[in-house]
């Protein structure tokens, strides 16, 4: 075969973070058959400043990928007709094509490796993609599911054997159950819609990183703030949540850091990065309520960044995305039981209550803040510290408005 060579970074792949001389070079390897179909809709979705690839061991695959750059691993392995669900064929064809994937991972800053676990190429080749990618001092994240139970227990067995391999091999480990799905959309939901809800999570992990780090935003967060918090973090948990409405704002991150996908609450995470999203109609107050109801349900001690967006998109709806970190807990073991952080109080809708709360706490503005301030901490980018509250969680409240919003997607 022709010797392997990566083509050269094209203009939407790189884009210079605001205040920076420099590019961010961020790159989304989707491995398998479910890494290539979460690719195939981060790709759909427009997504620019970032490097997609598609890399598999089934050649045909790669031919419906709608990635630009593809590499077929292990060709004297596999002969390009995949592991056959066996991910010790896999691990033997990431191993093959190791140079190649040196060659892909080279130059880049962050690198995702996203994957459907429980098969062949994903479970033996990511482990192996991921560890190439962490040696060629890459910050490296994984973004990964676990099988729904009706896939069978050979698949979940072989899904945790490979997440426990992953989680040596990468900075940041996240895991999607998808069983956890079922517990966000309804109950009619056909299973093709399913699955397309799984890749959908995965492209979500992604966007809530990189987006807070290329797009000019309210509020910016620079490569570093992120490698803070992620550099050899461990296994990492991400929580989605929308909210309409006057208390928009405080709904979404009610529901985002209150969603089934957050086997822990936050309250254990030593790092948390979040990010909010909202259309022109979006307020610094809006921003500021938002980020109290994430500090009130944090450990003080954590260390806590986030950015804010303008999507044009978004109509009278706020989006939120919650990933935390430091939980220093296998990625695969039993949970404990949670005490979920709860809707907000009957106070909390009066919009007096954030201002008198404001005066007595550390937030990103305080509560006699003019106009000239405010635009002061939009052009510096407000960088929270971990000086906030001690408020305690209250009852459960406010549902994940994920599907919701798939569904406009679709």
């Amino acid at each position: 075969p022709e010797p392997f060579v990566v083509p050269p970074l094209e203009a939407d792949d790189i884009i210079i973070p605001e205040g920076s001389a420099n590019p961010c070079v961020i790159k989304v390897l989707g491995v398998g058959g479910g890494g290539g179909n979460a690719v195939n809709r981060m790709v759909e979705t427009n997504i620019q400043g970032v490097q997609f690839w598609g890399i598999n061991t089934d050649a045909q695959a790669l031919t419906k990928a709608k990635a630009k750059n593809t590499l077929n691993i292990g060709r004297k392995v596999t002969r390009g007709l995949g592991a056959g669900g066996n991910p010790a064929v896999g691990k033997s064809a990431a191993q093959e094509s190791r140079s190649d994937i040196e060659a892909v991972c080279n130059g880049a800053d962050l690198v995702f490796v996203t994957a459907g676990m429980g098969g062949g190429t994903g479970s033996g080749a990511a482990p192996i993609v991921a560890e190439i990618a962490r040696d060629c001092g890459c910050l490296t994240v994984g973004v990964v599911t676990k099988p729904f139970g009706f896939e069978g227990r050979k698949r979940m067995s072989q899904a945790n054997a490979a997440i426990d391999e992953l989680s040596k091999a990468v900075d940041t480990l996240i895991v999607v159950s998808n069983d956890k799905l079922l517990q966000i959309v309804p109950e009619n939901t056909p299973v093709t819609d399913a699955f397309l809800v799984a890749d959908d999570i995965l492209r979500q992990g992604v966007v809530g990183i990189s987006e807070i780090i290329i797009k000019p935003g309210l509020i910016n967060v620079d490569f570093a703030d992120v490698r803070t918090i992620m550099g050899d973090a461990g296994t990492a948990l991400m929580g989605v949540g929308t909210g309409i409405g006057k208390t928009r704002a405080q709904d979404a991150a009610v529901a985002a850091i209150s969603s089934p996908l957050l086997d822990f609450p936050i309250k254990r995470a030593k790092g948390i990065v979040f990010n909010v999203v909202g259309g022109f109609d979006l307020t610094l107050a809006e921003i500021n309520a938002a980020a109290e109801v994430v500090y009130e349900n944090a450990d003080p001690d954590a260390n806590i960044i986030f950015g804010a967006l303008v999507d044009p998109k978004m109509e009278n709806e706020v989006s939120i995305t919650v990933l935390a970190t430091g939980f220093n807990e296998s990625p695969t073991s039993t949970p404990p039981s949670r005490t979920p952080p709860s809707s907000l109080s009957p106070d909390a809708l009066d919009p007096a209550f954030y201002k008198n709360r404001r005066a007595a706490t550390t937030s990103p503005l305080g509560a006699d803040a003019t106009a000239d301030d405010a635009r002061l901490a939009v052009e510096r980018g407000m960088k929270f510290n971990s000086n906030a509250d001690k408020a305690k969680p209250k009852k459960e409240g406010g549902v994940s408005g994920f599907f919701r919003k798939l569904r406009r997607r679709m």
